[in-house]
């Protein structure tokens, strides 16, 4: 009797086991499952920041290319207005045209005789540029943040490795030039918070030009 109650429970525990073995399989399947999802979700969620990051990158591209066209159309503006009025243009001392300006961009001598309002009349030459020079450098400072603009003779408005720069140098084959920079995201914003920002350090639009002339 004690023989077949053991080869009973032999049975009855190997039935068990086969059961266990059967049923093992699906738990991991279903571990395999789970794990799957998790990494899937994982992929998921660094391509859509990827997308959110190219995004960004795009709008910031579209936003830096409008500023430079408006900035190059400001700087094209002006040339002609100092081209149109070439008695000022010409004007060494006290030249209303010429200028280092920053932001907020202000006239040296603010006029505006060319205002509808007052419905007045530039007397002279002169009156005529601090009137446009007053109007232009207004709509410069709205349109360019932090904008930065120098009108001057330069021989050499690229230094030696052929990058823009603010300084002016006369002399031989010097032309009037007018020079635009504004802030903007930096090229070296890689290093860090610090380097985010390129505050104006060099002339974004370098536009030489000869006064008077209509070329």
């Amino acid at each position: 009797m004690t023989y077949t109650r053991l080869q009973t429970a032999a049975r009855t525990q190997g039935i068990a086991f086969q059961r266990s073995q059967r049923i093992s399989p699906r738990r991991h399947g279903r571990g395999f499952s789970l794990l799957e999802v998790l990494v899937s979700i994982l992929v998921l969620s660094f391509g859509l920041l990827g997308m959110v990051g190219l995004q960004a990158a795009a709008l910031q591209a579209n936003r830096e290319a409008r500023t430079q066209s408006l900035a190059t159309g400001l700087a094209t503006e002006l040339a002609e207005l100092i081209r149109s009025n070439k008695d000022a243009a010409l004007t060494g001392s006290g030249n209303p045209y010429w200028g280092n300006f920053a932001s907020p961009l202000e006239a040296a001598t603010a006029s505006h005789c060319l205002d509808v309002v007052t419905a007045s009349r530039c007397p002279d030459a002169l009156a005529l540029a601090n009137a446009q020079m007053t109007d232009w450098l207004a709509r410069a400072d709205a349109a360019l943040p932090g904008a930065r603009v120098r009108v001057c003779l330069d021989a050499a408005p690229y230094d030696g490795k052929g990058l823009a720069q603010w300084d002016c140098t006369a002399g031989a084959g010097a032309s009037t030039v007018i020079k635009l920079g504004w802030v903007q995201a930096s090229a070296q914003r890689w290093k860090g918070p610090g380097f985010a920002l390129d505050r104006a350090s060099r002339p974004a639009v370098v536009l030489p030009f000869t006064p008077g002339s209509t070329v």
